[in-house]
């Protein structure tokens, strides 16, 4: 083993913004404005800019963003909510804390996104939101969704992979009725700890978020509404206003590196690199590509030290936390498919071409074998 490579290397990104970072805190720490300081304000109004939409929302993370915009949109029990099989727990996980269904649909199994089909056969009198995940850096089908969903049905956006992403010109954060991000550490814009965002065109539907995020209180002691606390930290705005103005170079970096990775797979038998639906300009959050055996080429990868992931190894059905929902293996044969192959390679904006040439290499190799 000739070293390490990460599957992302954040120490690498902390040095880009580590002066401006310690700067932006001291300002805090002198004025000790730890809660809803002005830097808070100032990172929502930079980010709802970057996104191309009116109102930004900072919370406390991605998935109170998701189940605070549920929320928003009037969805609790009695209510169903039609999500992806292939996605990160959280995208359930916060129809569920609404006490909403959720109802799990496929994915295209070339792009890994929502089948716009799928998602529109399982709509029924109870269905009151749609939420396309934008898988691994790249927008999910939602204009498609919308043109064949009933009007009534509210779309939400799972851009927490995708900042910076653009479908046809339209940036990841502005589609649907309402968007839900995520600035965990290792996002493309990642905080140093939990934050996120709920980005809509929307201004009620903004302050409605904000009203249930600050325990349903719009002053002091008066609470209309009952709500809870999720609030974006001084802190953490500090960070990702220091990274946000950076973040279109780091999402080049990463098209770069995505880019490289394509053309050095190219001549590569046995692994299927990423599919780009038409119209996207992903940001690449993970390069995800499929093989067989998949488990084995893994282990061969970490014992050669090259840090690669899976994203993600079980389809939401087969989970124990979704057991209830009754549905077994074969329910889903797309996303069940592609959770026996995907492997995520190290990318980060700084990975050098000399690194992606290891990890290919290896990998050739594994499958080889």
């Amino acid at each position: 083993m000739t070293g390490h490579i990460p599957l992302v290397d954040l120490a690498a990104q902390h040095a880009a913004v580590a002066d401006e970072v310690a700067e932006g805190w001291a300002q805090v720490l002198a004025k000790t404005a730890f809660v809803g300081g002005p830097q808070v304000a100032a990172f929502e109004a930079e980010y709802a800019a970057f996104a191309g939409v009116a109102n930004c929302v900072g919370v406390g993370n991605g998935t109170d963003a998701l189940e605070l915009a549920l929320r928003a949109l009037g969805v609790g029990p009695g209510d169903e909510c039609v999500v992806p099989a292939n996605t990160f727990i959280a995208t359930a996980e916060a129809v569920a804390r609404t006490g909403a269904t959720t109802v799990l649909v496929d994915c295209d199994v070339d792009t890994m996104l929502i089948n716009v089909d799928a998602a529109a056969a399982a709509v029924t009198d109870r269905t009151r939101v749609v939420i396309p995940v934008d898988l691994y850096g790249q927008v999910a089908p939602i204009p498609e969704l919308r043109a064949v969903l009933p009007e009534r049905v509210a779309i939400l956006e799972d851009a927490a992979q995708s900042q910076g992403a653009t479908r046809h010109g339209q940036t990841a954060g502005s589609f649907g009725d309402v968007a839900a991000t995520s600035f965990y550490p290792g996002k493309n814009l990642g905080a140093y700890g939990d934050a996120g965002a709920v980005t809509t065109g929307n201004a009620e539907l903004a302050e409605r978020v904000r009203l249930l995020g600050a325990h349903g209180s719009p002053r002091k002691y008066e609470h209309p509404v009952l709500g809870f606390n999720s609030r974006l930290d001084t802190l953490q705005a500090v960070v990702l206003s220091a990274k946000l103005r950076r973040l279109a170079d780091w999402n080049a970096a990463r098209r770069a590196a995505a880019d490289r990775y394509t053309a050095l797979l190219a001549d590569v038998d046995g692994v299927t690199t990423p599919v780009v639906a038409d119209g996207n300009v992903p940001v690449w959050h993970l390069y995800v590509v499929r093989v067989a055996d998949r488990d084995t080429v893994l282990g061969k990868l970490h014992a050669e030290g090259i840090g690669a992931g899976i994203h993600y190894p079980t389809p939401l059905h087969l989970t124990g936390a979704f057991a209830d929902l009754g549905l077994g293996a074969g329910a889903f044969p797309n996303s069940e498919l592609v959770a026996g192959e995907i492997l995520s390679l190290p990318l980060f904006p700084e990975i050098t071409e000399a690194q992606q040439q290891r990890v290919v290499s290896v990998l050739a190799d594994a499958v080889r074998a």
